[in-house]
């Protein structure tokens, strides 16, 4: 399958190049910057894509099999950039995929992403940039998953997780066993047309999968 990741320069998305790498998929990189490829190169991607989420990005979508989309401004920005980015580029890139043909699409949005207003007031706009993307994916014809984190770290992976449809409790997850659950996800049917909430915990990452 060949995977198209929307933010592989990203800290989540280095991770799931390097993974990818070692797995039967192959990582089409899509970057802002053509000086990002060299790094694309030696994390493992089979190509690398300039392309900018703020405008057209169809080429980079042709003959990709799946979307990954693991772009984001971050809970720090500003509202405008946060909603160029999380909110309205991601749905350009659904629509893109829409057109293109590409029919499985998984997502990288964010627990609470589904009640902006019981978050703290400083990220209500982040949030509500990921509902709205996430949202417009629920509505589209594509085989979606919407893969929701809890706070992330730089912490090394322990390929140990929790994930559930909702979870209620708080915690946080490396971002390196975020990349690897998207990883796995690509391959489990059954998270299709599905959401989860996702924190480090005590199951391996195959079976919680399986047991949505």
């Amino acid at each position: 399958m060949r995977v198209l990741i929307a933010g592989a320069n990203g800290k989540i998305g280095q991770h799931l190049v390097r993974q990818m790498a070692g797995s039967p998929h192959s990582a089409r990189a899509m970057v802002r910057n053509p000086e990002q490829a060299k790094t694309m190169e030696e994390l493992g991607a089979a190509e690398t894509v300039v392309a900018d989420l703020e405008q057209d990005c169809s080429h980079a979508l042709k003959d990709c099999d799946a979307v990954v989309f693991t772009a984001g401004s971050g809970p720090h920005t500003g509202p405008d950039k946060t909603i160029d980015v999380d909110q309205n580029g991601a749905i350009r890139l659904i629509d893109a995929a829409e057109a293109a043909g590409v029919k499985r699409f998984l997502m990288v949005s964010s627990m609470r992403a589904d009640a902006p207003e019981k978050a703290p007031e400083k990220i209500h706009h982040y949030l509500r940039a990921k509902q709205k993307a996430d949202e417009h994916l629920r509505a589209s014809s594509l085989d979606f998953t919407l893969v929701r984190p809890g706070p992330l770290t730089n912490d090394p992976g322990t390929g140990r997780v929790e994930l559930r449809s909702r979870l209620d409790r708080t915690g946080s997850i490396p971002r390196e066993d975020v990349a690897a659950v998207l990883l796995a996800t690509l391959d489990a049917d059954n998270t299709v047309h599905k959401t989860f909430d996702l924190l480090s915990g005590d199951d391996g990452i195959a079976e919680s999968l399986a047991s949505l």
